[in-house]
């Protein structure tokens, strides 16, 4: 009995040692740790929040220094949530490091700039899409200088400064004026931390230069040979005259003078903003005069002289002409003033037969006077598509919606159609070899099969098909227009 007295006494001490450990474990106060998510997913536990953040910041001297930030932050998806468990195994804050390096890159702080514009479709005709271009900087003043300088490429520096500190010229009996500058679209700029792989600009000079050649922009080299004109370089190279002055800013105007084995610049602009600029023009324009026919049956087919000699007419035009990042997109006529009235020509011709056949040496200018010439026949961006083509023609706007459109020689109509791209057009065969042609037409004046006089009026200017405007494309080829061998040619080298 002493023995079993003595088991039973130590089994009790024994008992009573358990529930006094473990009622001291159960009141013992929990651990506050901080659980770590990356992408919603636990990559660890850590004693402090601040630790890591820390941790993260010192090890980031490198980006520091790069950028020239005083803080790094975490990456994006990171998250730090505090915990309570009585579990006491934690993660060192390094190796948590490690594994959000090899994850994510890390951020700093900074802005994010995104414009919103309204283009044409790639890929659906005569449909539009949002284009969307983001652009990080360390600060908005780093966007704001780049969005001005842009916009002093486009409109030209001296002339943005006048219009800016309202220093123009006003204009006394011609001359121009620039009523507004914009950068067309939608922008924001908001702060956010920025991811260390993302293009960060950390100065105003290379987001300009993104802005207006594009990220992926190439730049060559030319050499000037003996001959060589700014318009013929920018021709051959593919490239306007305006992007070559920008490339070229030594150079004030297409009639600045090169000399041989001079090195200029060849670049291909890809503007990713739209700088608009309005401008009211008042600008004396010579009107051509017309030619009077006098039929003389006593004179045999195809023997003509002239009887009185043309004299040009001059007309005061005033317009407002918008330009889209250097380029008329409109223009809206505003009034015309005659200063002095053509005198016609008077030609004396046999007419026993009406040609069909155009007179190589005489050809009519397509619209009435106070005209402008829009686009030239160069190599440029087109407006409604983006892409770099050879403009094939002249673009010739500022007569008026409606105004007339005549034959520019006597010939056969072999076209009078309609397609999404051109319009309401019109293809005279001249029966010389030679044809003309002339799109975006209001209207139409004539049809298939039909034959024209020189001067006699075909259509109306309009703006169907592909046009931010009233104009006429009027084009001359050497062939049916777009036929395999046709050749086009510079309207203006006929006149």
């Amino acid at each position: 009995m002493k023995k079993f007295g003595i088991l039973m006494t130590c089994l009790l001490i024994g008992g009573s040692i358990f529930l006094l450990g473990f009622n001291y474990k159960s009141l013992s106060e929990p651990n506050a740790f901080y659980q770590v998510y990356l992408d919603d997913k636990v990559i660890g536990v850590i004693k402090s929040k601040k630790s890591l953040e820390r941790y993260i910041n010192q090890e980031g001297s490198q980006i520091k220094r790069k950028y020239g930030v005083k803080t790094v932050y975490a990456p994006e998806g990171l998250e730090i949530k505090k915990i309570t468990t009585y579990d006491k195994k934690v993660d060192s804050v390094r190796s948590i490091y490690n594994k959000i390096k090899e994850a994510r890159p890390f951020t700093i702080k900074g802005y994010q700039v995104t414009i919103r514009q309204t283009v044409a479709s790639a890929e659906k005709e005569n449909e539009t899409e949002e284009k969307i271009n983001k652009y990080y900087v360390l600060s908005e003043e780093i966007f704001r200088q780049a969005a001005e300088a842009t916009v002093k490429i486009f409109v030209g520096e001296e002339q943005y400064e006048a219009y800016k500190n309202n220093l123009q010229t006003p204009i006394d009996t011609t001359g121009n004026i620039i009523t507004d500058v914009y950068i067309d679209g939608d922008k924001t700029i908001k702060e956010t931390k920025i991811p260390v792989t993302e293009e960060i600009y950390t100065s105003s000079e290379d987001l300009t230069h993104d802005l207006v050649f594009g990220k992926n922009s190439s730049t060559n080299k030319y050499i000037v040979q003996v001959g060589d004109t700014i318009e013929k370089i920018a021709f051959n190279n593919q490239i306007s005259v305006g992007e070559f002055l920008i490339s070229n800013p030594e150079f004030t105007s297409e009639h600045s003078l090169l000399y041989p084995n001079q090195e200029v610049v060849i670049s291909i602009t890809d503007p990713q903003l739209s700088v608009v600029k309005i401008v009211y023009s008042v600008e004396d324009h010579e009107s051509n005069y017309e030619q009077e026919i006098v039929k003389d049956d006593d004179m045999m087919l195809g023997e003509e002289y002239v009887e009185t000699k043309g004299e040009k007419g001059l007309d005061r035009v005033s317009q407002n002409m918008k330009y889209v990042n250097g380029e008329i997109s409109y223009i809206e006529p505003k009034g015309k003033e005659m200063l002095k009235a053509p005198v016609n020509e008077v030609i004396r011709r046999g007419t026993h037969y009406i040609p069909n056949v155009g007179v190589l040496t005489s050809w009519y200018w397509p619209t009435q006077s106070g005209w402008t010439i829009t686009s030239y026949y160069a190599w440029r961006i087109n407006p409604i598509n983006g892409k770099r083509e050879l403009h094939d023609a002249i673009d010739i706007a500022g007569t008026g919606y409606g105004s007339p459109i005549f034959a520019a020689n006597n010939g056969t109509v072999e076209v009078a159609s309609y397609t999404d791209i051109n319009g309401n057009y019109v293809i005279i065969n001249h029966n010389n070899g030679y044809y003309t042609y002339y799109g975006h037409m209001s209207r139409m004046n004539v049809q298939k099969g039909q034959t024209v006089a020189r001067g006699s009026t075909i259509g109306f200017v309009g703006d169907t098909g592909w046009a931010t405007g009233p104009h006429v494309h009027y084009g001359i080829w050497y062939g049916f227009p777009y036929r395999s061998g046709s050749r086009s040619q510079n309207p203006l080298n006929f006149y």
